[in-house]
């Protein structure tokens, strides 16, 4: 079976209330890891990539690596995603490439660091939808921008991220402006900032209520119970891994990341995908120190690249469980693009904000 559209996973994903882990993927130890995962957990995969993945890793040498993965586990639902489109152009090559779905996040401009208008962004991210669907690709937008409520400042990810500091209200999706935006841009899934960012160093203490509004997620799926919700910067950044990286030479200072625990209630309120990169780069600096300090003799690669795969394939399995992914793969009737490009043309999958009353 060819890749899939990520509207497919999404919708079985809100039918049976759980959330899927989206990993970011550079390599082919990566992509080996989550599949292995997936596979071990019967779970259906998103693998994404960012402009730097792409820029990294060659179009092709990407594509043939997630296609290698489509082959080997043909049973398993998996999606190629583009994270982060910071314009219109960004998001078509990467469907010319073979990504079965999108983001335009239109919450930046061009530049992918200076904060947009509310207008661009409904009109860029429109655009993209209307040519994507066309095609049967799925569509993930932003609205608010991705930072910290406690400073006020953003994490740049290969090199996408907003310079300088905003105030709260740019930090927070607004959910009138939510039910406006799907309503005008009809985007399969809504990235809502709440006051995570990206990288490991999220927060100063374990996040409260004033520093991680998952309380916004459930104001929002009062408004738009129909709609796929998306949690970015979600890595966890576990305790162990930073002491295990920093007994064998690292210089990670104390951090916290986005508890588990948060993440659940966040599915539990429409939160379909959760954005995980860091979790798994810890894993992998983490097995390739150990590695290298067992043997400071090796030189074979792949003495420190073999545990960097076991390593990341328990965080993926990890997540699959804990967010109620594993089990779920060999229940999804796979579908094409042209199946869905279909479904789009005829209405089917049109996004009608059905307002919640709230309460």
């Amino acid at each position: 079976m060819a890749l899939v559209p990520m509207r497919l996973l999404l919708d079985h994903a809100a039918e049976n209330g759980y959330g899927i882990p989206a990993f970011n993927v550079n390599n082919m130890e990566q992509i080996q890891a989550i599949m292995q995962a997936a596979h071990a957990t019967d779970s259906p995969v998103i693998l994404q990539a960012s402009r730097g993945a792409r820029k990294y890793a060659g179009e092709n040498f990407l594509r043939h690596l997630i296609l290698a993965a489509v082959e080997t586990y043909p049973h398993i639902p998996i999606v190629m995603h583009q994270d982060h489109g910071n314009e219109p152009a960004t998001c078509y090559s990467a469907i010319k490439n073979g990504f079965t779905s999108v983001m335009m996040d239109g919450s930046l401009e061009a530049d992918a660091k200076t904060p947009a208008s509310y207008e661009y962004n409904v009109a860029v991210t429109s655009e993209v939808v209307k040519v994507a669907h066309a095609i049967g690709a799925s569509v993930e937008g932003e609205l608010g921008c991705l930072g910290s409520l406690e400073t006020g400042k953003g994490e740049a990810e290969d090199g996408h991220g907003f310079e300088g500091e905003l105030d709260h209200s740019m930090l927070l999706t607004d959910p009138d402006e939510a039910v406006d935006f799907v309503e005008r841009t009809q985007v399969d899934a809504l990235a809502v900032a709440i006051g995570t960012s990206h990288g490991a160093y999220k927060f100063t203490r374990k996040p409260t209520g004033e520093i991680l509004a998952i309380s916004r997620i459930e104001e929002i799926h009062r408004r738009l119970p129909n709609t796929h919700l998306v949690m970015h910067g979600s890595s966890s950044v576990p305790e162990d891994l930073i002491a295990l990286i920093n007994q064998y030479g690292g210089a990670i200072p104390e951090t916290y990341g986005v508890p588990v625990e948060e993440i659940q209630k966040g599915i539990k309120s429409g939160v379909r995908k959760v954005n995980i990169d860091t979790d798994n780069r810890l894993a992998i600096t983490a097995a390739v120190r150990e590695a290298l300090a067992a043997n400071p003799k090796e030189f074979d690669p792949r003495h420190f690249l073999k545990p960097s795969i076991k390593y990341m394939e328990k965080v993926c399995a990890d997540r699959y469980t804990q967010f109620g992914t594993a089990g779920n793969a060999s229940k999804i009737k796979q579908v094409s693009l042209e199946e869905y490009a279909a479904k789009y043309a005829k209405g089917e999958l049109a996004q009608v904000a059905k307002k919640a009353v709230a309460v």
